[in-house]
């Protein structure tokens, strides 16, 4: 156990718990509310971690944040750059969009492709550090796929429990990657209790990130990026799509983070975005819930296809304390965000990756948000993970010609004929 994590508190009773106390949630109050946040030494992490010591950090990765991540070291053997992903300054999107100024934050280039390798990265490390052997996630794809990575690269088994509607992209992916995949017959709320059931019987190392406080710490590295990125002049609000709740509760302990420490002055309004199909945390929200009631889930955007969302305390805590506020879109607007975020702003995003930016343009126009606010938005998954979606996204296809010149003047000659 790193010796930097100072303790752990329960989401809900807020009882104290010693680092290495307990596995995964606070025994009193379950798996369902007992989640655990991590604290550090603030101060002492403030006088060896500041701001002028990261502009001197050749290190272009999330691991410049070691002194404030729940492991020692990076270990060799997770050699995979991840993290210090492009902030992209988008100014004709912004005017499109009608807010001041727009960052678009591609974690689809991290090395699975995902946003979920910062989370796995730690997650694997930390599990290097106990001994573990075996390490096991459930997921819709890309928490299962970014941890067979870091597995494989660590020599440690992985255990993958899948929806047996993941995917093939993403099912490839672990496939490739030596993982033993599980798909199961149901969905993944079911998937999700079946590996957690399996981890605590079998004592393997579970990366699952709602009930490992441990995982949330590596994605809390993307809000630590965006304040260095920006040299620490914060934005007004922060745009991201929400499932099980993870990325979002990460997001903003990361702000938090960068607050305690000095770094910044201020935190951005946090939004969560969810499929209308999927948004239980919307509705919970919207009643005024702490903690939300599971319903049925179905939406285009599989990766945040959650019924029953796991981190929801800390999700619904992010945009209260923020702000900010969580907002649903449809599945349409989802894939015309895909097409958008492509064709103006050079970004492929899988349909869960560009619902961030669907909720930003719904929010826009509703002047939820300021015309001279600046806004980031994440994608937090690369479009190739979902290719049949893309397909399906597009309001064109190939068009068949043979292999001379006249076809293709021909098909010159037709497109002027329609204006082109």
């Amino acid at each position: 156990m790193s010796s930097k994590v100072d303790y752990l508190t329960c989401d809900t009773c807020s009882k104290k718990f010693r680092p290495g106390e307990v596995e995964l949630t606070c025994p009193d109050c379950g798996p369902d509310l007992g989640t655990l946040t991590v604290h550090y030494d603030y101060e002492s992490v403030a006088n060896v971690l500041t701001r002028d010591v990261l502009d001197s950090r050749q290190d272009q990765s999330h691991w410049r944040y070691l002194e404030i991540l729940p492991v020692d070291s990076r270990p060799d053997a997770l050699h995979p750059r991840v993290g210090w992903t492009p902030l992209y300054d988008l100014p004709k999107l912004a005017s499109e969009v009608g807010v001041g100024r727009l960052w678009i934050k591609d974690d689809g280039l991290n090395p699975s492709a995902s946003f979920k390798d910062r989370a796995s990265s730690v997650g694997v490390a930390h599990a290097m550090e106990q001994g573990r052997k075996v390490i096991t996630a459930a997921s819709t794809g890309n928490a299962a796929s970014s941890l067979s990575l870091f597995a494989a690269c660590a020599g440690i088994r992985a255990v993958i429990f899948v929806p047996e509607t993941a995917p093939e992209a993403k099912v490839a992916q672990l496939l490739m990657f030596g993982a033993d995949v599980l798909a199961v017959r149901g969905t993944y709320d079911q998937a999700f209790d079946l590996c957690l059931d399996t981890a605590l019987s079998q004592k393997w190392y579970c990366r699952n990130t709602a009930v490992n406080p441990y995982l949330g710490e590596g994605k809390k590295t993307a809000a630590l990026e965006i304040c260095e990125q920006l040299r620490w002049d914060v934005p007004e609000a922060v745009f991201v799509s929400v499932g099980d709740g993870c990325i979002i509760g990460g997001l903003w302990k990361g702000f938090c983070d960068a607050e305690k420490l000095g770094w910044i002055d201020r935190k951005p309004r946090i939004y969560g975005v969810q499929a209308s199909g999927s948004a239980p945390l919307v509705h919970a929200f919207d009643r005024g819930d702490r903690t939300v009631t599971p319903e049925p889930a179905e939406t285009v955007a599989d990766s945040i296809c959650v019924g029953k969302p796991r981190d929801h305390i800390k999700a619904l805590r992010a945009v209260r304390e923020s702000g900010g506020a969580m907002i649903a879109v449809d599945d349409e607007q989802i894939l015309d965000a895909m097409r958008t975020l492509a064709r103006k702003g050079g970004v492929f995003a899988e349909p869960a990756g560009a619902t961030g930016f669907a909720g930003l343009v719904q929010a826009a126009s509703a002047s939820m948000l300021g015309k001279d606010e600046r806004v980031v938005c994440l994608v937090t998954g690369n479009g190739l993970k979902d290719v049949a979606t893309a397909i399906s996204a597009v309001d064109t296809g190939p068009v068949g010609i043979g292999a001379d010149l006249n076809s293709v003047d021909n098909w010159l000659r037709e497109q002027g004929s329609k204006g082109a």
